[in-house]
């Protein structure tokens, strides 16, 4: 498999993880988004859409992380990750809706502010960072993992901007449950790093 991706995106960082988690041997193929790589017409001859990541699978094509994810889970038959039973596989889509919404239009738009200079708003995004965070750590009260009761790929979808809220500015002391979820998603056999970039709170 080829991913392509740029280090400082977390949509990239959570296609990377699942396939270091499921330990599958892959070849990444570094996007410059500052060069605008991703505009180019061979980029997009790949995603139309001009975003990383993409997926090559030996000719399969596969964009959007979320996607990747469920991709790559059903390639490899890992209903672990990804269950096959109606309710709990309704669970995890339920949260890759969530990293989709309210994690993109939040943490995520909140760190973009500060490491890509995007135009939103600051306290518009951080607002609703909280108000999505607040909600997860509520959710996370006296469980270990997010969907179910092992990591699944709902999990994977909504680690990579929360652990990196701090740097948009998002504060994560307020979130006890949140915190003791990233540190056991970076404990799981296969985990990888995402970037760390030194703003906002992290400067």
């Amino acid at each position: 498999m080829k991913l392509y991706y740029h280090p400082l995106s977390g949509h990239a960082h959570r296609a990377r993880l699942f396939l270091s988690l499921l330990g599958i041997e892959h070849e990444l193929v570094l996007v410059d988004l500052a060069r605008k790589e991703h505009k180019e017409p061979d980029f997009l001859a790949l995603n139309p859409f001009g975003q990383v990541p993409v997926l090559d699978d030996g000719g399969v094509i596969v964009c959007d992380s979320n996607a990747i994810l469920v991709y790559v889970a059903k390639k490899t038959g890992r209903t672990d990750w990804l269950p096959e039973d109606p309710e709990a596989a309704a669970a995890v889509q339920r949260w890759l809706s969530v990293a989709a919404g309210q994690i993109a239009h939040g943490p995520a738009q909140a760190r973009l502010i500060n490491v890509f200079k995007a135009p939103y708003r600051a306290d518009e995004v951080i607002s609703r960072s909280h108000a999505i965070l607040s909600l997860v750590d509520s959710e996370l009260e006296g469980r270990d993992w997010i969907a179910a009761d092992r990591p699944t790929i709902a999990d994977v979808a909504l680690y990579s901007y929360v652990a990196r809220a701090p740097e948009g500015d998002v504060d994560l002391r307020p979130y006890p449950n949140i915190r003791i979820w990233l540190a056991r998603m970076e404990t799981l056999p296969g985990f990888v790093e995402f970037q760390k970039t030194p703003v906002g709170l992290t400067a």
